[in-house]
C-alpha cells in the first residue's frame, strides 16, 4: 500500500462563495470571469457567462482561479474535475465549485487521477447533502479523506503510466463509437431506399387520407396521487423503443374522459411526439393500460396500414426531414395537428407492407444486437479505466512487491 495523508494536509481548499455573494446585479456585460460548474465537468475554460467588474473582483480576490489550481464541481453532477490551463482569462469560481491548490510534493496530474478513482467518487457520494439537488459535503469533511501520496517520482511515473492506458482505452472507445454510427447509417440507408421507391404498387398520400389523426389536451390538468389516478403521457414519455410510464404525472378519472373524447388512445395507434428535442419520435400502443395524452399526436390504427410499416417510415431520415422543415416556434419546435395530417406518406399495398415490415424488422434487430454488443465494449471499457486506477493507487502499477 503507498502511504496516505489527508487530504487537507496536501491542498490548499477554496470552496466557491455563498450564492449571496454573487447576485444577477453582480454581473457585468464584460470583465472578470466567473467560472462554474460547466468548467469542471466539461474541461474547458473558454467559454464564459457571467462577468464581474474590477471592483468586485478585488472584494473577492480570495476566490480567484490561477493556473496550476485544479476544480470540482459541488452540485448536481458532482466529482467532476478539471486542472486550471495557462492563459485562462482572469476570474473568480462560482457557489458550485472547490478550487484545490496541491503543495510542492503533490503532482496535480496525479491528483486529477486520484480524485477521479472509484474510490475517491465513494468518498464524495457517501458524503453528500440534499434531497432533490445533490451537494458535496463540507469542506471540513473533503480534508479528512486520505490520498496516497508516494514519492513524487513514482506520483509522475503513475501519471505517465496512466497517460498511455487511457491514451489506448479512448482510441478503443473512439474506433467502437464509430462502429455505432456506421451501424445506425447502415440502418437509415436501408429505410431511405425502402421508402425512395416508387413506381407499380407504390403512391404518395398525405396521413390522413390513410387514416384518422388526432392530437392529445393542450391543457394542464391539476395532478393528483398515482394511487388514484390515470397516467397522463406527454411528448417526454414517447422513446425510440415505445412508451415509457416513468415519471408520468397523474390525472382524475372526470379529467381522463374528457381528455378521451377528443384522443381515444387504443392498442395499435400510434402516438407521435409533436413538441420539443424529441419531436418526431413516434412509438406504437403496444400496451393495453388505459391513459391520456398531451402534446402528442394520435394516428389511429385501421385496415388499410400497418402499424409497423409507418412506424419505420417515421424513423427515416425523409420523415425527419419533412418535420425539421415543418415545425414551428423557436424556444421549442413544433409539429402542428395540420402539418401532420398533411404529412406525405410513400404508400403501397397491404402485402408490401408486410414485406417491408418483416425486412426492417430483421435488419432493425440485426442492428441493435450490434449496437448493444458495442455498447457492452463501452461498459468494459469503462470498467476497465476504474480497474487501473484502482491498482494504480494501490501501489501496484509501479512497485510489484506490493502485490505480494
Amino acid at each position: 500500500m503507498l502511504e496516505s495523508k489527508k487530504l487537507g494536509e496536501v491542498c490548499k481548499f477554496v470552496r466557491g462563495p455563498f450564492g449571496g455573494s454573487l447576485k444577477k446585479n453582480c454581473f457585468v456585460e464584460n470583465g472578470n470571469a466567473v467560472y462554474e460548474q460547466q468548467h469542471a465537468i466539461y474541461n474547458q475554460f473558454s467559454e464564459i457567462r457571467y462577468f464581474i467588474n474590477d471592483e468586485k473582483f478585488e472584494e473577492m480576490k480570495r476566490f480567484e482561479l490561477k493556473s496550476g489550481d485544479l476544480i470540482m464541481s459541488c452540485s448536481g453532477t458532482m466529482g467532476k474535475v478539471a486542472i486550471v490551463p495557462p492563459n485562462i482569462k482572469k476570474g473568480i469560481i462560482n457557489q458550485a465549485l472547490l478550487k484545490l491548490t496541491p503543495s510542492k510534493n503533490l503532482d496535480i496530474e496525479y491528483l486529477r487521477y486520484w480524485m477521479s478513482s472509484p474510490d475517491f467518487i465513494q468518498r464524495i457520494e457517501e458524503n453528500t447533502v440534499g434531497a432533490a439537488i445533490k451537494n458535496v459535503a463540507s469542506v471540513k469533511i473533503l480534508k479528512e479523506i486520505e490520498v496516497p501520496v508516494p514519492p513524487l517520482q513514482e506520483q509522475q511515473q503513475i501519471v505517465a503510466i496512466l497517460d498511455q492506458a487511457f491514451e489506448a482505452i479512448d482510441q478503443a472507445k473512439a474506433n467502437i463509437e464509430k462502429n455505432i454510427a456506421n451501424a445506425k447509417e447502415l440502418f437509415q440507408s436501408k429505410l431511405n431506399a425502402i421508402f425512395s421507391q416508387k413506381g407499380d404498387g407504390w403512391e404518395e398520400k398525405s396521413l390522413n387520407t390513410i387514416c384518422e389523426v388526432k392530437d392529445g389536451t393542450h391543457d394542464s390538468p391539476k395532478y393528483i396521487d398515482k394511487e388514484l389516478g390515470i397516467p397522463f403521457v406527454t411528448q417526454k414519455n414517447i422513446l425510440d423503443d415505445g412508451i415509457s410510464f416513468e415519471n408520468t404525472k397523474f390525472i382524475s378519472l372526470e379529467n381522463h374522459n374528457d381528455f378521451y373524447k377528443r384522443s381515444n388512445v387504443a392498442y395499435n395507434d400510434i402516438l407521435f411526439s409533436m413538441i420539443g428535442a424529441n419531436r418526431g419520435m413516434a412509438c406504437v400502443v403496444d400496451d393495453k393500460r388505459v391513459f391520456s395524452i398531451k402534446n402528442v399526436g394520435l394516428i389511429k390504427s385501421n385496415e388499410n396500414y400497418r402499424p409497423k410499416f409507418l412506424l419505420y417510415f417515421f424513423k427515416s431520415s425523409i420523415a425527419q426531414k419533412f418535420i425539421a422543415e415543418n415545425s414551428s416556434g423557436s424556444a421549442q419546435g413544433f409539429v402542428s395537428l395540420g402539418k401532420l395530417r398533411t404529412f406525405p406518406i410513400p404508400f403501397t399495398h397491404i402485402e408490401n407492407q408486410k414485406k417491408i415490415e418483416s425486412i426492417v424488422e430483421s435488419l432493425n434487430d440485426s442492428v441493435n444486437s450490434t449496437i448493444s454488443n458495442y455498447k457492452q465494449k463501452l461498459n468494459n471499457l469503462e470498467d476497465l479505466k476504474k480497474s487501473i486506477l484502482q491498482k494504480a493507487f494501490a501501489g501496484e502499477l509501479t512497485s510489484p512487491e506490493r502485490t505480494k
